[in-house]
């Protein structure tokens, strides 16, 4: 099995107002994330996690959970995901603001330079 660890702000919710709390996910799934989440679950050797800086406060995985149903994911396909409190051990991460590695460690420029997908 394979854990692939999905960020949920700026990834699955498109995140476009910004932080209003761990208990406020107002804006819309970013395009093609629901049905994105219903494919990958069908795949048998995939564990998928949900996780956010949300995840460990308050309401916050509730919030997620909640949100994903508002957004057209069924309840039992929630039920297949997993929302873990704190960071857990991937074999792969998708996630808006990271850098991938690839041998070669990024120069403070590029780190101050970054910007995440949907503001490029």
């Amino acid at each position: 099995m394979k854990t692939i660890l999905v960020d949920f702000d700026g990834v699955l919710h498109s995140y476009t107002s910004g932080w209003k709390g761990a208990e406020v996910a107002s804006d819309p799934p970013t395009p093609g994330a629901i049905e994105w989440l219903q494919k990958m679950l069908r795949e048998k050797d995939l564990i998928l996690c949900v996780y956010s800086s949300r995840s460990n406060q308050t309401g916050g995985i509730r919030t997620i959970k909640d949100w994903l149903y508002k957004h057209g994911l069924s309840p039992a396909d929630i039920g297949r995901l997993e929302f873990p409190i704190s960071k857990p051990a991937a074999w792969l991460t998708i996630d808006d603001r990271c850098i991938c590695f690839s041998g070669a460690f990024p120069t403070a420029e590029e780190i101050h330079k970054f910007k995440p997908w949907n503001k490029i």
